[in-house]
Parts: C-alpha cells; structure tokens; sequence
C-alpha cells in the first residue's frame, strides 16, 4: 500500500515500490496518486502495454482532460475523429469531452503516464477492470459506473478500422483499460 501524505500543503510522494500494479501482460496498470491523495489536483497511472496491445476503448471524460506522456515506444492515439502516433518522450493533452482512445502502435510496447485533471477517483476503476478480467464482474458493470469514474465510453469508426475493423462489446472492455 502506498503511503501518501494528503494533508494541505504537503507534497507527495509515492515510491515505485509501493505503487499498486493492477492487471497482467501485455496490459498492466501502476496506480500512482488518485484525487484523493492530491487534494483533487489529479490522478495518475502508468500503463504499460505489450506488443501492440489495446489500451482503452473510444470514451470521453465530462469534466477532466487526460494527459499521456510517452515514456517508452510508441503508441496510437484517438482524439476526435483524428488518428495520431506518439513515441517516446512525445505529450498529448485530451480535453474534456472529446472522444479519445489508446493503444500501443501495432508490433510496438508504449510506457506512458497518464494524468487526468482535476482528480477523479480512478484506482477502483481499474480495480473494478481487473475483477472483470477475472469473472468476478459482468462487463455490463461498467456501464453503471460511467459517471463515477467520468469515463463515458463511445463508438468509433476511425478507431475500428485503425484497431482491425471489430466493433468493441461490452466483453472487450475487460480486456482493455480505460
């Protein structure tokens, strides 16, 4: 568990260490800072994806923008309608209510950190994936939960055809991450 200190004014400081990893290859998760650890500032996550892997399906955040910082390889962005590629050391900044989804390029890994601004209670998101993946969960639950974690999925034909042409179901959520 990591330790963080939230109080007012304080800085944070989350070790490597004592990040939660959530998920397994070629998809996982390090849960790094939620809002409530940063006075709602942000969260934060570092995904890493294998080999050419999904990373979220097409959604859209009412209230927050979503930064992605590549820290390694390269991957494949949706912004709107626009399909774009961003390799390492490469910034993209989504703002609220634009559709957007990610992915590793195809063949490639991508490392990236991802930031939503102001916060958003995410660490549970990502746990409520994991118990999808796992049976524990129906994939429908997620539709329940769209405004809790302000990640409103959408449909995408640029990103389809970019992703091999499938239309994602509600199955294919548990194995992609937000």
């Amino acid at each position: 568990m990591t330790h963080i200190d939230s109080s007012a004014g304080a800085a944070v400081l989350v070790r490597a260490a004592d990040a939660e990893l959530v998920g397994f290859p070629p998809q996982t998760v390090r849960l790094l800072a939620d809002s409530s650890s940063t006075g709602g500032r942000l969260s934060t996550q570092r995904v890493t994806l294998l080999g050419g892997a999904d990373g979220a399906n097409p959604h859209h955040h009412a209230w927050s923008a979503e930064l992605f910082y590549v820290l390694s390889g390269a991957v494949q962005l949706l912004a709107g309608d626009r399909l774009l590629v961003a390799g390492e050391g490469d910034l993209a900044v989504v703002p609220p209510g634009l559709p957007h989804a990610f992915a590793a390029a195809p063949g490639s890994d991508a490392d990236l950190l991802l930031v939503i601004t102001p916060g958003i209670e995410r660490f549970e998101y990502f746990r409520h994936l994991a118990r999808i993946a796992t049976g524990q969960q129906p994939p429908q639950s997620l539709l329940e939960v769209q405004a809790l974690y302000d990640t409103f999925f959408d449909d995408s034909p640029a990103w389809r055809q970019a992703r091999g042409g499938h239309r994602p179901d509600p199955g294919a959520l548990s194995r992609r991450l937000p």
